[in-house]
């Protein structure tokens, strides 16, 4: 019963407030219910206005019918404070998987000012923001990420408790944003094999760079990095954390090649994604191939963000 309970509300908010870009919030889109100190406030109204009969007393009558016309007029305050409130999808960048998804949302004010409006994705923690009277204001929410691939939080929460906080205003937006999800980086060794032909085992030409007398320098640090690498006295130093880094055996291109490596699919696309972040870093040229997608031999950025997304959508259909 709670599953169809929860279809049907679904099927009816896509038709109530679909999903868009660009959201304004009216009376259709707002639901408006008394907070727990609302029904609290309520309930001694009730007791008061027993009182007030019981011992028929002028002065409780008229406390209590001011008292619960405060409550009234409260409601249409609350309404109007989120009534005419635009919001809009902002850009999202990749993350990898376990990181948080920083989602940017632009809140925007066509006429008279909105306070203390709250958004995010429950069970998260909301953002509370002011926006000033024909203005906007524009914020970062956080999404945490469990897996690779398209990250499509759903309906975000927006509320408002303004003025008094009995009455609680809120809807639920789509504002049909994604974020596109790296695989976790995991450290580990790739067999020599995948540096393609066998004379590259001869030649040791797939060296994990950790030897102690090819030290290059120290670099910043990225996701995948060995944490033994890092260089403690450098971040006591306040100099951010760095990596001692090592020059690559290797005098030719590498071979990222999944179809070598030993595992099941996610431990083998996370191995990929920490060598194309290690090898991206030190600048030296790589080919991926993966089960219907192969990248040539190339290095820089546009290389490596294209390595990432097919290793993200491995296996998604995308």
């Amino acid at each position: 019963m709670t599953t169809l309970l929860k279809r049907r509300w679904s099927r009816w908010l896509v038709k109530r407030i679909p999903a868009a870009a660009s959201v304004q919030l009216n009376q259709r889109r707002i639901f408006i219910l008394p907070s727990r100190v609302g029904l609290a406030f309520f309930v001694a109204l009730l007791v008061m206005l027993l009182a007030a009969i019981n011992y028929q007393s002028s002065l409780a009558y008229g406390l209590t019918f001011l008292l619960g016309s405060v409550f009234v007029i409260t409601i249409l305050h609350t309404y109007r404070n989120l009534a005419g409130l635009v919001l809009h999808a902002g850009g999202a960048g990749a993350v990898f998987a376990g990181e948080q998804a920083r989602l940017r949302v632009r809140l925007e004010s066509r006429g008279r000012g909105h306070e203390a409006v709250a958004l995010g994705w429950p069970p998260a923690d909301t953002l509370q923001q002011d926006v000033p009277e024909g203005g906007a204001v524009e914020c970062e929410l956080n999404v945490p990420t469990e897996r690779r691939g398209w990250l499509q939080p759903g309906r975000m929460r927006v509320e408002s408790r303004f003025p008094l906080g009995l009455l609680v205003a809120w809807s639920l937006v789509d504002l049909d944003q994604a974020v596109l999800v790296y695989p976790r980086p995991l450290e580990g060794e790739l067999p020599l094999a995948a540096g393609g032909n066998d004379d590259d085992e001869e030649q040791g030409h797939l060296s994990h760079g950790q030897g102690s007398d090819d030290f290059q320098g120290l670099r910043t640090y990225q996701p995948g990095d060995s944490r033994k690498r890092l260089h403690w006295k450098a971040y006591s130093r306040g100099q951010g954390l760095l990596v001692k880094d090592f020059a690559a055996q290797s005098g030719r291109d590498l071979l990222l090649d999944f179809e070598v490596l030993s595992g099941d699919v996610e431990s083998r696309l996370s191995l990929l994604c920490h060598w194309v972040l290690v090898l991206s870093e030190r600048q030296q040229p790589f080919a991926l191939h993966l089960p219907g997608s192969v990248f040539s031999v190339d290095t820089g950025e546009r290389h490596r963000q294209q390595c990432l997304r097919a290793l993200a959508l491995h296996g998604a259909g995308v």
